[in-house]
């Protein structure tokens, strides 16, 4: 790819142009570690995935491929007659969110896991070619997304990095659920909580300043999850029909069925934080700004940006711009490999 930076980025210092007015130095200070890439990002390989939908149990293959600069994220869902058909990974293109979200004309489904894992590590550009009807769910969470970006690389693109910046307040409701994007210094923050009945999950909230860091070590590994007592139903309703012990942590009234346990404490609402993160990336750039969700889901999740979009007052895009123009505010980051390989 001619655009492609030629090796994996190296731990120099960014230099990253902000934008001015009043408040800026304030807000600028908060979005330092967020916004540690000026530039877009693609993978510097491609990387395939094979398993089973956790819905549908049909047998998928997906290959994450480089993309250009400005391509986003794009799957082209391929069929048996040799038809394929591309479908961009934005809002707009999503057509049901009952316990996963889905794109096209039913086309893709699940696709919330791989989406949280390339923007959790600020992945931007990629092609994700699948055979199948549902993305493969492999252990349940974001994990072996993680560890397959990571061998393939991540390169900087030669154009700039766009962010949507909240400008005010955005709720939806629904019955006691609520989801908003708030306006933050913070960069994207997500603040997740969720209130189950059954003790064995109870009450959880998770606050995430969103760094690739913090989503390998602390957000990647939460797996899905469910009631015994819903599985009967779901499989009429054509849902779970590949959950196991192996893709999927299983709950009876007071007690969690695997044998292992769970991965964290929280673990429950860790996922929920997983899934928004994956679902928020269809906004089509990263946010910068505050999440909030009181036992939302993927329909809260989705609407919230429809609100968004429906609204130009609420946000602006903003650039960070490799060359300094006049008047920009100038900010040095310290030298680290934002999204190098966590070992901690």
């Amino acid at each position: 790819m001619a655009s492609a930076v030629q090796a994996a980025f190296r731990p120099e210092a960014t230099v990253i142009e902000f934008w001015t007015g009043p408040g800026s130095w304030g807000v600028l200070l908060g979005y330092l570690a967020f916004m540690v890439y000026s530039r877009q990002t693609t993978l510097r390989e491609s990387v395939t995935f094979r398993g089973v939908g956790v819905h549908s149990n049909a047998p998928v293959c997906m290959v994450l491929q480089p993309a250009e600069a400005d391509s986003g994220i794009v799957f082209v869902r391929r069929f048996e007659d040799g038809s394929e058909k591309a479908i961009p990974a934005l809002w707009s293109s999503v057509c049901r969110t009952e316990l996963c979200t889905v794109i096209g004309d039913g086309d893709v489904s699940t696709i919330e896991h791989v989406l949280s894992a390339l923007a959790g590590l600020g992945v931007d550009n990629v092609t994700v070619e699948i055979d199948g009807p549902e993305a493969p769910i492999m252990d349940g969470s974001a994990a072996d997304f993680v560890e397959g970006i990571d061998q393939a690389g991540i390169v900087e693109l030669d154009a700039p990095r766009s962010y949507i910046r909240i400008l005010k307040p955005v709720r939806v409701e629904h019955g006691r659920m609520f989801s908003e994007l708030r306006p933050s210094n913070q960069g994207f923050r997500l603040e997740v909580e969720i209130d189950f009945a059954q003790a064995v999950v109870g009450r959880q909230k998770a606050v995430v300043d969103l760094t690739a860091s913090y989503f390998r070590r602390d957000i990647a590994r939460a797996r899905t999850f469910g009631f015994l007592r819903d599985v009967e139903r779901l499989w009429k309703a054509g849902f779970a029909l590949g959950a196991s012990l192996e893709n999927s942590v299983a709950l009876e009234e007071d007690r969690i069925l695997n044998p292992e346990g769970l991965r964290f404490d929280d673990e429950f609402v860790r996922h929920k934080t997983l899934d928004a993160i994956g679902d928020l990336a269809l906004a089509g750039s990263p946010i910068l700004g505050t999440y909030r969700s009181y036992c939302g889901g993927h329909r809260m999740n989705v609407a919230v940006l429809e609100a968004l979009f429906a609204d130009p007052t609420a946000y602006e895009i903003v650039e960070a711009p490799r060359r300094r123009r006049s008047g920009a505010v100038e900010a040095v980051l310290a030298a680290a490999p934002a999204f190098a390989a966590d070992h901690s």
